[in-house]
């Protein structure tokens, strides 16, 4: 295929704004998929997303078009998830295309990530086409879409164009816009062979499957070829296009997307955002990738069942193949064992990756707290970055500490603009500046700390606006604050998987709060438990989980009463001497009570 009836392209948009279901409709249109295939959101394949109704994974699938003036077109398109946690996923996608479909919802209008979402399109130099989504809606406000749209890119009102994804309507146009506004793909198919892999997958069978966009140069089956990472050599065991399900090929050529599978068995070598290029005479430098993102949030994954470290360690190993994001290192806990310590990009990433352990891979897991990286200065003059509690120095060596801060934005109704203010003050937010997009729509922002954000800030701002209110953020810089660590005491004894880094005018609520979490947590034992929060050797908070009695004087029917005493006396004995050397036993729920704090009972 000639690269001038090539158009590669990707669809971005805020979360819930119909991404996936026009891509159904340019599935149907193309005649891609058949009217037995076409189902709701038929790119997402994960169980996760169909019950979520949200894009995990970007998605890639290939359609021809017969256009209106005879030719045949090959249109490539990468599906992208729309939440601020998979943010990563939509720069694979940029990198791979020309072109991008910018979707605003006619009835809920431009929002957050679909500010961030366009500049990471500018940023990559591609064409936008500005497409107004669900104009079938009662409640569609095309007329005030239109004009937030033109005030955002500055394009003319006649260049948007007004599609339905669920009925079709708009969509050839729309078909035919992609053909006349994304230019083709550049590229010399005659040069050395540089292919950029944008997403990756892992069978079982074939090991790790590449997904590929070929910049320059041709790759043939049985090709050997070369990864810029590991510099290792595999050969092109197979090679095809990606439509529904893979097709095999003989060659794919530059412009075109594709996969490739090469008989790579360690997941380490085929690394997204790695160059590929011939094992002989190829080319000397890779392909400029995109940014490696960097995890936000930390937290230890730790198997239920100790036997079960090992497929642990497989399991995230799959999943560090097509989540880039996802980064894993082994630690161990008293409390806990053998396990992991885990980054991820946010709250909802952490549980998304949870649930794919616990369903793809069987595997039952504890999640400890979540943190965020910390730097503390010491006195010493070093500098320590930590993003486990356990690994907090002693306070009496510590000059300094800084904590992430994040820049927000929030976009909501001016009517909730009160209830925002006095939530961000809440999380210690720094207040930047509102403007209006227009005068039904106002656009916050503020510093936040990203301490502050990753535990339920997301769901109480959804509560405090009646969930009109849209929220985006990215990495702003460090500052110094007054964090503190907050230890927690189980008859004494530290739990290292429940200790946490705190903000000190926070520590003292967190701690009540945790001990009362705890006490409704924590099953009666034969002997009294002692919940204890502390801060250095300071306690700030105590809960009693009381003593389970068993009645020995039962058998004792009338008779003197110096019998019973007596039996009661040598059950007192027999639980101080238990208290001395029982171990209390933690059920898995009391490692998610910090995570769960909204429900504490008053």
């Amino acid at each position: 295929m000639q690269q001038q009836y090539i158009r590669n392209f990707c669809i971005i948009a805020h979360i819930d704004h119909g991404k996936s279901t026009l891509a159904d409709r340019l599935l149907e249109q193309t005649h891609t998929i058949s009217q037995r295939e076409l189902k709701d959101q038929v790119l997402d394949d994960m169980d996760l997303e169909r019950e979520r109704g949200i894009t995990i994974k970007s998605h890639a699938i290939r359609m021809h078009y017969k256009a209106r003036d005879g030719h045949e077109y090959i249109f490539n398109l990468i599906d992208t998830p729309g939440h601020v946690d998979f943010s990563y996923e939509v720069s694979r996608s940029l990198a791979a295309a020309e072109g991008a479909l910018l979707v605003v919802d006619a009835a809920q209008g431009i929002e957050a990530q679909t500010i961030s979402n366009l500049y990471m399109a500018i940023e990559n130099d591609l064409q936008i086409i500005p497409v107004i989504n669900k104009i079938d809606l009662p409640s569609a406000q095309i007329d005030v879409v239109t004009h937030q749209i033109v005030e955002l890119l500055g394009c003319g009102e006649e260049e948007i164009l007004l599609v339905s994804g669920k009925t079709g309507q708009g969509v050839d146009a729309l078909l035919e816009a992609i053909i006349r506004h994304i230019p083709p793909p550049q590229g010399d198919p005659d040069g050395k062979l540089q292919a950029l892999i944008f997403d990756s997958i892992f069978d079982p069978y074939r090991g790790a499957i590449s997904y590929i966009r070929i910049f320059n140069g041709r790759l043939n089956k049985n090709d050997s070829i070369r990864f810029f990472n590991t510099r290792r050599s595999f050969l092109a065991e197979e090679i095809g296009i990606l439509k529904l399900k893979r097709e095999a090929v003989n060659q794919l050529t530059a412009g075109e997307v594709g996969y490739l599978v090469s008989g790579a068995k360690n997941v380490q070598d085929t690394r997204v955002g790695d160059t590929v290029t011939h094992a002989k005479d190829g080319a000397d430098q890779p392909l400029p990738g995109y940014k490696e993102v960097k995890p936000m949030v930390f937290s230890g994954l730790y198997p239920v069942v100790t036997e079960d470290f090992e497929n642990l360690r497989e399991a995230l190993d799959k999943l560090a193949l097509n989540d880039s994001a996802l980064t894993y290192e082994p630690e161990t806990s008293k409390a806990l064992g053998f396990g992991f310590r885990v980054g991820f990009l946010g709250l909802l990433h952490m549980e998304i990756v949870h649930e794919r352990l616990e369903r793809e891979f069987d595997l039952s897991i504890i999640n400890t707290v979540p943190n965020v990286v910390f730097k503390i200065n010491l006195t010493n003059g070093r500098t320590v970055e930590i993003d486990n509690p356990a690994d907090f120095p002693d306070p009496v060596t510590i000059v300094s500490i800084e904590e992430p801060y994040i820049f927000a934005q929030i976009i909501t109704p001016p009517e909730y603009i009160g209830a925002i203010m006095k939530l961000s003050t809440e999380k210690r937010a720094i207040f930047k500046t509102t403007e209006y997009i227009d005068p039904s729509r106002a656009d916050m922002q503020f510093f936040f700390p990203l301490s502050e954000v990753i535990f339920d800030f997301y769901d109480k701002l959804k509560s405090v606006t009646r969930g009109y209110a849209s929220f985006d953020y990215e990495f702003d810089q460090y500052r110094e604050s007054k964090m503190i660590k907050l230890d927690i005491l189980i008859n004494g004894e530290p739990l290292d998987a429940l200790s946490t880094i705190v903000h000190i005018d926070k520590a003292y609520e967190m701690g009540q709060r945790l001990c009362r979490h705890l006490k409704e947590l924590i099953p009666r034992q034969m002997f009294e438990v002692i919940i204890q929060a502390a801060i250095g050797t300071k306690i700030i908070s105590r809960q009693t989980v009381k003593a389970l009695r068993k009645n020995v004087t039962a058998k004792c029917y009338g008779g003197d009463i110096s019998r019973k005493r007596k039996l009661l006396e040598k059950q007192k004995e027999g639980k101080k001497r238990m208290k001395q050397v029982g171990r209390v036993n933690i059920p898995q729920q009391a490692f998610l009570a910090v995570l769960s704090m909204e429900t504490d009972k008053k």
